[in-house]
């Protein structure tokens, strides 16, 4: 590499490295709880087991239990977790569009009715989770963050780049003990980034697919859902007056009979139209568990009104979202994520380093040659 390209190739490391560093640290020192947060939450909150007896409730009686629970409010999302047997959760609002922070939670045991508990959005968790994807900033939080893990990224490529020739007058994996401290410092850093590369490329590039969520949805939203939904376009909403939830259910699994049912929206939600329910079905393998398929039911008649493969980019979001927190393949693959996230840490500390000691290096010798009779 020629000595002109090697510098430009330095300075895109440098300057890409130090935007993002602090903010990198802040999304890894956040993402570490997240890893385990089904096993901090399952922790934390009320989680009563299920007990089985006899045949399970309708979903309009366990919804008519959830509405009970806080009166004038109603229903607009029902959610399955295949972690969690014979449970279904409720999302219960004063209206459809109300935003996510004024929701309520019930979790229900579909045989009994019985309130299992009640998730908290304020809880620590959440609070970590909001200051790991938006900062409580909201889309423009989510978007920054994205910019920055597009500058890791950058970071990431150019460190490469310049490993390989630095690389070349020594052995892989050298730290240099017997010289300064700030050597050491560099070949720590150098080792740890090249080892970890595979790994922050997959955390990063799923972080900044995860910022774009907000995008992904409002695509989806003004492409395939407004086709599916088009023939509904002009007709007048149906004011509360829903056909069976039950029926939408069992007509869902009739359809599509090798999924299962993992969330249904009401109608006049974000994920649906004024008319119809969304009954989202998933897979049964590690894999399709991820993904989602929707099937439109029209909340007046019951009947089923469309079904489609979500796009690409729709499927893209569902895959990246649980492998950028390791949650593929149960605790062995978090404990790995964890250590990974540790050392990215070091990384991302022994950079800062480098950078303030070569700074003060620099100006030491400005010092010197200032002083200096010859200058």
């Amino acid at each position: 590499m020629k000595m002109k390209t090697a510098k430009q190739w330095f300075n895109w490391h440098k300057w890409t490295s130090l935007i993002c560093t602090i903010f990198l640290l802040y999304l890894c020192l956040t993402g570490l709880p997240l890893i385990f947060h089904e096993e901090i939450e399952h922790f934390l909150e009320e989680n009563k087991e299920a007990v089985t007896k006899g045949q399970k409730l309708s979903l309009d009686q366990l919804a008519q239990i959830a509405e009970y629970k806080y009166p004038g409010e109603r229903v607009r999302y029902a959610f399955w977790d295949e972690n969690e047997k014979n449970k279904v959760l409720f999302d219960v609002v004063a209206r459809p569009d109300a935003p996510y922070e004024k929701s309520k939670y019930l979790v229900l045991n579909e045989y009994t009715g019985e309130v299992l508990g009640a998730p908290k959005t304020d809880g620590i968790m959440h609070i970590i989770l909001k200051l790991h994807t938006d900062m409580f900033l909201g889309i423009p939080g989510k978007l920054f963050l994205g910019l920055m893990g597009i500058l890791f990224m950058i970071s990431i490529v150019s460190g490469i780049v310049l490993y390989g020739p630095i690389m070349k007058k020594y052995d892989f994996g050298m730290v240099r003990k017997n010289r300064s401290k700030r050597l050491q410092w560099l070949d720590t850093h150098n080792l740890l980034g090249i080892a970890l590369t595979a790994w922050m490329v997959v955390v990063g590039f799923t972080g900044v697919i995860n910022s774009l969520s907000d995008v992904i949805l409002g695509l989806w939203q003004q492409g395939q859902l407004a086709e599916m939904t088009a023939p509904y376009k002009n007709q007048e909403p149906l004011n509360g007056k829903f056909s069976s939830l039950e029926e939408a259910k069992k007509a869902a699994e009739l359809t599509i009979k090798d999924m299962k049912v993992s969330v249904i929206a009401y109608p006049g939600t974000p994920f649906t139209s004024k008319h119809h329910y969304a009954v989202f079905m998933r897979g049964n393998t590690e894999l399709t568990s991820k993904l989602l398929k929707p099937v439109l039911i029209d909340a007046k008649t019951g009947s089923v009104t469309d079904s489609r493969e979500m796009p690409w980019y729709v499927n893209t979001l569902f895959l990246s979202e649980p492998l950028h927190f390791g949650n593929y393949g149960g605790p062995i693959l978090k404990i790995v994520w964890a250590v990974f996230d540790v050392f990215t840490i070091i990384v991302l500390i022994t950079g800062l380093y480098l950078w303030i000691a070569r700074r003060r290096a620099e100006k030491q010798q400005q010092i010197f040659i200032a002083k200096s009779p010859l200058s």
